[in-house]
């Protein structure tokens, strides 16, 4: 086993953690009517992006959601979240930096012995919920789990349906798909991006993620036969039927769409598989983006 399964197959218990620890943690986290960004990198910002529709939606207060090279430095928050697996992305570091005088700052994190922890004002490390793989899949979701939780909006009923989602069988015939499109709706569009991202990561596959009411407004002219097509979340009326109009695969999320999340991680590793590749050594990747002065274009020579 892979250490990306054997990891990924760890979410539910991971995700029961990190709900019976967030109110440990609420002094660290965003308060009701607080202005707030979230930030993160890569799969993290997907996660910031879902965490931020979920927090806005659920009437706590204003969140927006950025990749933490473009953070706006000139607007003003009262928290910024950071979520970073490593603490060492130089990018969340130089943003914390930036801002820590004015803003008041919250890192999730998954190591206590790194830079982060004296970067940020306030820091909440889930460490049972580290990795050793390059591909992220258990500390994103413990993280949104953690903020989803308090937010309310976590429930046994996640958690179980994460461990169905361990046990039932792909649908027959997906991993044989060349082309994979996923799909979401307000806190799932973040969740069909980082969908997208497992599967190039690990398994160097041809795939892309829209908002769902967008992906009739071109990107399904390029579906056919090769195509699964994958809905995180309830699907916009009518859109399943056009889909399979163009004989692409539809896959429907019934789960929670954090737990459909984890199916396709698992496809991801079915298809690196199926291809002959180890997920666990993507190719060009490392587990943490540290940049050095001479590798930021703008740096002085």
């Amino acid at each position: 086993m892979t250490h990306v399964e054997d990891e990924l197959n760890s979410q539910p218990e991971c995700w029961v953690r990190a709900a019976a620890d967030a109110d440990e943690h609420k002094a660290a986290l965003p308060a009701a009517g607080e202005r707030v960004a979230i930030v993160g990198c890569g799969t993290s910002y997907f996660m910031a992006q879902s965490a931020a529709v979920l927090r806005e939606r659920s009437g706590q207060g204003e969140t927006d959601a950025f990749a933490a090279s473009e953070f706006p430095d000139g607007r003003a928050y009262d928290r910024v979240v950071a979520l970073t697996r490593s603490g060492t992305t130089t990018e969340v570091l130089d943003l914390l930096g930036r801002i820590r005088r004015r803003t008041r700052t919250t890192a999730i994190t998954a190591d206590p012995r790194t830079p982060v922890m004296q970067s940020a004002d306030d820091v909440v490390v889930l460490d049972f919920a580290d990795e050793q793989s390059v591909v992220q899949t258990r500390f994103a979701t413990t993280a949104l789990t953690l903020l989803r939780a308090h937010l309310g909006l976590h429930s046994d009923a996640v958690v179980a349906d994460a461990r169905t989602a361990l046990e039932t069988p792909l649908p027959e015939g997906l991993v044989d798909r060349t082309q994979f499109t996923f799909l979401g709706r307000g806190w799932t569009v973040g969740l069909a991006h980082e969908a997208g991202l497992k599967m190039r990561e690990a398994a160097l596959a041809w795939t892309e993620s829209y908002p769902a009411m967008e992906y009739r407004h071109g990107p399904i002219s390029i579906t056919s036969r090769s195509t699964a097509t994958w809905m995180l979340g309830e699907a916009p009326e009518g859109l399943a039927r056009q889909v399979r109009e163009t004989g692409a695969m539809w896959v429907a999320g019934g789960l929670d769409p954090l737990a459909e999340l984890v199916r396709v991680q698992r496809l991801a590793v079915a298809v690196a598989a199926a291809r002959g590749l180890d997920p666990d050594r993507p190719r060009h990747l490392t587990r943490s983006v540290v940049l050095t002065p001479a590798a930021d274009p703008g740096a002085r020579r």
